[in-house]
């Protein structure tokens, strides 16, 4: 990240191979973020895996622009030099979902200073108090389980627990009409994220990737692509979200996402190198 902010790809050591995606776009070194990165947001958080050889960042930068980028970074890291990089960029502006998406019609959801007074919390989960790394990728996929499903019931998560998208709350909204106090994702009265209404643009999530699991923050790397329902005109959402695992379930998911033309490649790592299947709209 330094070597970034300092736009000197020198400063960092990287494999001969060396690939790097922004978007799903591929940049060579000292392209891209490299040029456009000026500082380290307010929020920094590093996450590990030494299964996967997997480092992340997850947090905001500061940008020549003016504008901060809620961002997802993930490094491979093989024989201590850097060979992969992956970013996730989330920029004011950034095209939203199409027509018939609400708010993120024209421009996606961004608010960094919500996310910055909102941050993931930083923590060393005891010993005794660890979830296995295989349970943690099943609580992480049991969420995107549940919005394929479009059944709250199936997430495996804590009463309240809350999800910022690009640094906006999607959680915590004031109880939908005509739905009773105890039902699915509601708690005391708010939405929380097993809450079934966010969950109906989404028809399938396809490409799903978990190359971070910091079992001793408890915290999981989750990668994949929201696809739309047959028909319906919609861009596609590829995302990336940092889930918090709290006493066995999900408790906050943090994300930095963008929603890519229909000719794009995305994820456009493997095993999904080229472009997931889009379902033909309408004639």
């Amino acid at each position: 990240m330094n070597a970034v902010v300092q736009h000197n790809p020198a400063f960092v050591p990287l494999t001969p191979g060396y690939r790097q995606t922004e978007n799903a776009v591929v940049r060579r070194p000292g392209q891209g973020i490299w040029q456009t990165a000026k500082a380290l947001g307010r929020v920094q958080r590093q996450y590990f895996d030494t299964v996967t050889n997997n480092a992340g960042f997850f947090g905001t930068l500061e940008e020549k622009s003016g504008d901060t980028a809620v961002v997802t970074l993930r490094l491979q890291v093989e024989n201590r030099k850097v060979s992969e990089a992956e970013w996730y960029l989330a920029r004011k502006g950034d095209p939203g979902m199409g027509m018939g998406a609400g708010p993120q019609t024209s421009a996606s959801f961004w608010d960094p200073e919500y996310l910055a007074k909102n941050p993931p919390l930083q923590r060393v989960v005891p010993k005794a108090a660890r979830v296995s790394r295989y349970d943690l990728i099943a609580i992480t996929n049991s969420y995107f389980d549940s919005l394929s499903a479009k059944n709250g019931k199936v997430m495996i998560a804590n009463p309240g627990c809350v999800r910022l998208e690009n640094g906006v709350s999607t959680t915590q909204g004031n109880l939908p009409p005509n739905v009773p106090l105890d039902a699915i994702g509601i708690y005391k009265g708010q939405t929380d994220c097993m809450n079934e209404a966010a969950m109906r643009n989404i028809f399938a999530v396809v490409a799903r990737r978990y190359p971070i699991v910091d079992e001793e923050a408890g915290v999981v790397l989750g990668l994949g692509v929201f696809l739309r329902k047959p028909g319906v005109v919609l861009r596609r959402n590829v995302f990336s979200e940092w889930f918090v695992i709290e006493r066995g379930k999900i408790q906050a998911i943090y994300s930095s996402m963008f929603y890519p033309e229909d000719d794009a490649l995305v994820p456009n790592w493997p095993p999904y190198d080229g472009n997931w299947p889009v379902l033909p709209g309408p004639k």
